[in-house]
């Protein structure tokens, strides 16, 4: 045998680089999808079970009118990402490990989360609902950019006001008053 002949067998193929196809889906995206719908129906199922719990009030609205309703969305919305997971990962494609961040930005969801809650009673609601806000849409494909912020910061002074102030059940309102 000869040394180019040895040569071409011994060679690997070159990683083909051409995209996936159009309107193909990441397993990694899908999987990550799968696996916030779970974590959604976990939360659904605690604060619903929480909301059950509360005790019943003479007052034509109770406390758990709010939490109730809230925790149904979330196992609805968490179930649809499960049902639509699943439905998705029968076409999706893997791609390149350096383009699968999907689980990373799961993590960070949850570490967002997990931040909301421990700053919240320090900082108040609107300005850690603002961050929280402010990173889910930036950690789910928002464009960069000063109206992400405005928009994470007008939705949660609307429900700052709404809850606090039209409704009656205070939030935490942190050092600035908010």
């Amino acid at each position: 045998m000869s040394d180019a002949t040895t040569s071409r067998e011994t060679a690997q193929p070159a990683p083909d680089p051409t995209p996936p196809a159009p309107g193909s889906v990441d397993r990694g995206t899908v999987l990550a999808s799968a696996a916030f719908g779970a974590l959604m129906l976990v939360a659904a199922v605690l604060v619903i079970v929480d909301a059950v719990r509360l005790p019943d009030t003479t007052a034509v609205v109770g406390p758990a009118a709010v939490p109730l309703p809230v925790g149904v969305l979330l196992g609805a919305v968490g179930a649809g990402l499960l049902v639509d997971s699943r439905l998705k990962l029968r076409v999706a494609v893997s791609g390149p490990p350096w383009q699968s961040r999907a689980g990373l930005r799961v993590l960070a969801l949850v570490a967002a989360l997990v931040a909301f809650a421990l700053l919240l009673p320090l900082l108040g609601y609107v300005v850690t609902a603002t961050a929280l806000f402010v990173a889910a849409a930036l950690l789910l494909g928002a464009p960069h950019g000063w109206q992400v912020v405005a928009y994470g910061w007008a939705l949660a002074a609307t429900v700052f006001l709404v809850f606090d102030r039209l409704i009656g059940l205070t939030l935490p309102a942190g050092p600035w008053g908010f």
